[in-house]
């Protein structure tokens, strides 16, 4: 459909949606958008057309989508003014980092930076640290690009490269990304850009998320704070934390499109499935790999002396698929649907003074995973089919197909579709989650 909208309104465009001007011109967060330039909008988000003389729009909208039309510019003006303070900072290159609420803007707050600092023809890195709904890399990492053109989107640009998490949120994981954005900033600054950005996840109010924000300022030692503040008062306690650092206090965007918990799952599951298209399943031999420590599977090689492992299926009246003994505990792996006498499993845990875990077969299938190199290069993220404990190999579904050396196994598990569902491991994570 063609819409005509006149200038200085601002035209809301709610994705799944592409927009395309046939005349006229509009600035999507400080870009340009000319004629005949067409702009893809996803599903959950909303992209803001403010109109720079009368402009026809050719208009096409997916299911859910829609239009609006305000009066004015919906950026505020306090982004220009902040924007203006970046070249204050004596550090080069300078670190910006953004915090703020869930959907308070801070994506589209990062965006109009680099758009500005674009146009100066800047190279701009930004790091992005909000593993539940990332922009740069997979859903359940935290990843970087570096650019120098504008966009309407950070979703189009390419990871340089990335961490995976295995988690949506940081709660669960706090030292991981904290050490993992470290880590990616330390590899930014040997590209030597002109500035970084980091955008941060919407975990702010509350004791905790406080310790953990604060925590995440210190190692990363910004030289400017974008504080966005939605409510006026929702950052009160983190800001009255940062008094050494410097920080610019910013408006939200008053047309901020808010996204119910269902909707921000909706944009994880697209992710995956942008990162999983041309995916093929690969069998790949244990020994030839690494598994990243932490998983939620039982996979180490049984390295039990026969005559103990002996005891441990005598005191069971079975004989497991699989069984290691790590420092702290038993790892079990049982036939699916197969009953183990809870009595039974009590004797192993007062021979060996320690807690017995148990994974039941198939439990496995449909966890998210990532790849890497021999050098920890991040390769891209798959989901686990299934484990072949007497072969000793897995089956993962990627389009990674050559130079994987190191899997890391996520809490996370999707659907052959790529929709996420509810993983209960073990009879720990049972018992946590109330079965």
């Amino acid at each position: 459909m063609n819409k005509i909208v006149e200038k200085g309104k601002t035209l809301l465009v709610d994705g799944p949606a592409s927009v395309t001007v046939v005349s006229g011109s509009a600035k999507v967060f400080g870009l340009m958008v000319g004629n005949a330039r067409k702009v893809v909008i996803r599903e959950g988000k909303r992209l803001p057309f403010a109109v720079e003389e009368n402009t026809t729009f050719d208009i096409s909208l997916g299911v859910g989508a829609g239009t609006d039309e305000i009066d004015g510019n919906t950026v505020p003006p306090s982004w220009t003014k902040a924007y203006d303070e970046l070249p204050s900072i004596q550090t080069k290159p300078a670190t910006a980092l953004i915090l703020g609420t869930v959907d308070s803007g801070k994506t589209s707050f990062c965006t109009f930076l680099v758009n500005r600092l674009s146009e100066e023809k800047r190279k701009v890195a930004v790091l992005d640290g909000d593993l539940g709904q990332s922009d740069i890399g997979p859903p359940c990492t935290i990843a970087y690009a570096i650019t120098g053109r504008p966009l309407t989107d950070l979703f189009s640009l390419e990871a340089k490269n990335a961490l995976f998490l295995g988690v949506t949120s940081p709660s669960t994981a706090i030292g991981k990304v904290i050490e993992g954005l470290a880590s990616l900033k330390d590899e930014i600054l040997a590209q030597n850009p002109d500035m970084v950005i980091v955008n941060t996840d919407g975990w702010v109010e509350g004791e905790e998320a406080v310790k953990y924000k604060v925590k995440l300022i210190e190692r990363l030692r910004p030289d400017m704070i974008f504080c966005i503040m939605k409510q006026g008062e929702e950052l009160n306690s983190l800001i009255g934390a940062l008094e050494k650092y410097r920080k610019v206090v910013v408006e939200s965007p008053p047309a901020i499109s808010q996204r119910s918990g269902e909707k921000r799952k909706n944009l994880r599951e697209l992710g995956y499935g942008k990162y999983l298209r041309n995916a093929k399943i690969q069998s790949i031999p244990l020994g030839w790999i690494v598994i990243e420590e932490d998983t939620p599977l039982c996979l180490a090689k049984n390295h039990l002396a026969p005559r103990l492992a002996r005891k441990f299926y005598d005191l069971l009246g079975m004989k497991p698929l699989h069984l290691v003994e790590k420092p702290d505990k038993i790892c079990l792996v049982v036939g699916k649907e197969r009953w183990i006498s809870p009595d039974n499993v009590k004797k192993v845990e007062e021979f060996a003074k320690k807690k017995v875990e148990i994974i039941w077969k198939g439990e496995e299938e449909g966890l998210l995973t990532a790849m890497y190199n021999s050098e920890r290069k991040f390769l891209g993220i798959g989901v686990l089919r299934e484990i072949h404990y007497g072969r000793r190999t897995m089956a993962i579904y990627t389009p990674v197909s050559k130079d994987i050396s190191i899997v890391s196994i996520g809490r996370v598990k999707l659907s052959k579709n790529f929709k996420e569902v509810p993983t209960l491991l073990t009879t720990e994570d049972q018992q946590n989650n109330g079965a």
